[in-house]
């Protein structure tokens, strides 16, 4: 008997990351590479926490922290929602993760069983898709267009069968959309009358181009919350995220914690302490995002790709492709081969068409991206 991997393992890859690879193939080939395609910050983390952490190496043990995380960095962040959304979080409710990505995970298997219906809307990030089909759901693809602003409406939910849990992202990676208040509210008060699990992707908040992006916990404290220091506070390698859970989910939150990865890493737990005191370098950066974003705009317009998403917040574009290319893989690897510009194709987060410009790179790269493609010929 030959032994193989379990049948359930079989899920999609993230395509993006088989980009990255390819990337870094051509730039040791000597080849230049315009990175379009990473959903990461071009910026360090902010100075005081990298003063915070080189202080914890030096007089800290690093030892486990709690499955929930270390005590000063659940009271900021209870400050930092008091402040941010003017809302009361219960510190007992604060969980701290391995990144945004462990978070999911966790609420996914304390939330719902194998075989529980879960909506996840197109476009939308692939993880969240393939983690629930690891685990036995049966994933409910909602499809979304630029009449709703890629985002799901309380008439969609209603015209499907039952359902056990909803998972979206506001703003959303990869459209940049988000829900405005009305709309969060309504989705929170259709999930909290139907007896439907809420997961709330809030990882790009503090990343927006005009109104604030609403809190799910503003409308429904039973809403299941994650975030991270990925994104608005440009921690990406420090692979620390947090999860805001309902009384009912706590128990068998901390118990997958504590057998999955025991606690997320110290380090970063007292590193990200002050974070919170870094709002100047960050919004900063936000208005680095901006001026990048514009570019963008402007030169995927110039360049003839005309229908766009309205980038609301986070750092991406998402612009129809399917009449350049039937297969937005093929796109992706000619415009990297003839172009140099790296992209994420669109089958990532949506199987029928669209590729995604991420904007959080250097504003020289997006500018030559943008130059190159207008004098492309497909």
């Amino acid at each position: 008997m030959t032994r193989v991997a379990a049948a359930r393992a079989d899920i999609a890859p993230f395509y993006v990351m088989e980009v990255m690879r390819a990337a870094e193939l051509r730039m040791a080939a000597g080849h230049d590479v315009l990175h379009l395609e990473v959903g990461q910050p071009s910026t360090p983390a902010p100075r005081a926490v990298i003063e915070a952490a080189h202080q914890a190496l030096d007089s800290d043990e690093l030892g486990y922290t709690t499955a929930a995380g270390i005590e000063p960095l659940r009271r900021r962040l209870t400050e930092h929602y008091a402040a941010w959304y003017g809302v009361t979080i219960d510190p007992e409710a604060v969980m701290f993760t391995v990144g945004a990505s462990g978070a999911f995970v966790a609420a996914f298997m304390a939330a719902f069983d194998p075989g529980d219906r879960v909506v996840v809307p197109t476009p939308g990030y692939p993880c969240y898709r393939n983690a629930l089909e690891l685990l036995g759901c049966d994933v409910v693809e909602l499809q979304t267009g630029i009449e709703d602003r890629f985002q799901p409406t309380v008439a969609q939910l209603e015209s499907l069968d039952s359902i056990d849990g909803l998972v979206l992202s506001s703003p959303s990676n990869p459209t940049g959309t988000m829900l405005d208040a009305e709309r969060m509210a309504a989705i929170c008060e259709w999930c909290r009358a139907n007896d439907v699990w809420f997961v709330s992707d809030e990882i790009y908040h503090g990343i927006t181009y005009g109104e604030s992006a609403p809190t799910a916990l503003q409308f429904d404290p039973e809403a299941v919350v994650v975030n991270s220091f990925l994104k608005y506070f440009s921690m990406t390698g420090w692979r620390l995220g947090w999860m805001i859970a309902p009384p009912a989910l706590r128990t068998a939150l901390t118990r997958v914690g504590q057998n999955a990865t025991i606690a997320a890493p110290t380090l970063s737990q007292l590193g990200a302490v002050a974070a919170f005191d870094a709002h100047e370098e960050c919004h900063a950066n936000v208005a680095r995002y901006a001026r990048n974003r514009q570019v963008l705009l402007d030169g995927l317009l110039a360049a003839g790709l005309d229908q766009l998403a309205p980038a609301d917040g986070a750092f991406y574009i998402w612009a129809r492709t399917d009449y350049l290319a039937d297969d937005s893989q093929v796109l992706c690897a000619r415009w990297l081969d003839e172009l140099g510009i790296a992209a994420t194709p669109g089958i990532d987060f949506d199987p029928a068409n669209g590729h995604r410009f991420s904007f959080a790179g250097y504003e020289a790269d997006v500018a030559e991206a943008v130059a190159r493609l207008r004098d492309w010929t497909p």
